[in-house]
């Protein structure tokens, strides 16, 4: 009986739930008898002597390593890397126009290996500053429709819970009554238009 070798898994790596199913290659694995992701054996199918197939096991976040044991030995191990769900935990501004474009800082854990950021079904630029925190610009609104989105962030490891984002339409002035008033002010003025429900300044001039 000869040693098992190993020489690559496709792909090494996955969420910590497990369930991937993993391609080993190497050379002597038509005796293996036994496949461990760290410490912990789970199933796999012999394909030829050059090939299983493994479904990796729930783990920790890190990596361990993967080897083959047959009654020839056990082979080299090859890394595997657990990569956890991100956590979403704050959405700093949430909010901001239709047409997208607001900077947002997003706050969490699990943050290095993302691979999208999405608003409803949007996706969203986005720089991964840090394991903890992520930069993302604002899409435009569907339809430039305001209302409710909820952001996600999604890995290998899998996909975030969902926190809100709201979009606001811009306010639109189609009227202002009365149009003139003395300079010592004090006058009451009505502005009639449209989204003026989220208005946070009027201004008069720069004032």
């Amino acid at each position: 009986m000869t040693t098992p070798g190993l020489t690559s898994l496709s792909p090494n790596q996955g969420p910590t739930a497990g369930g991937t199913t993993v391609t080993i290659t190497g050379t002597n694995l038509g005796d293996v008898t036994t496949v461990q992701f760290g410490t912990t054996a789970t199933a796999f199918t012999i394909v030829s002597p050059t090939q299983i197939t493994a479904t990796a096991p729930p783990g920790s976040e890190g990596a361990v390593q993967v080897t083959a044991i047959s009654p020839g030995g056990t082979s080299g191990g090859l890394s595997y890397f657990y990569i956890a769900v991100p956590t979403l935990t704050g959405v700093s501004p949430n909010q901001g126009p239709t047409t997208g474009g607001t900077t947002v800082t997003l706050t969490g854990t699990s943050f290095s290996q993302a691979t999208s950021v999405r608003f409803g079904t949007a996706t969203a630029a986005f720089s991964a500053l840090s394991a903890t925190q992520i930069s993302s610009t604002a899409p435009s609104a569907p339809a430039g429709n305001s209302g409710l989105a909820l952001v996600t962030v999604t890995s290998p490891g899998g996909t975030s819970e969902a926190l809100p984002y709201f979009y606001v339409a811009l306010p639109t002035l189609t009227g202002v009554s009365p149009g003139q008033g003395p300079t010592t002010g004090g006058t009451t003025v009505t502005l009639t238009g449209t989204n003026l429900l989220n208005a946070t300044t009027v201004r008069f001039g720069a004032t």
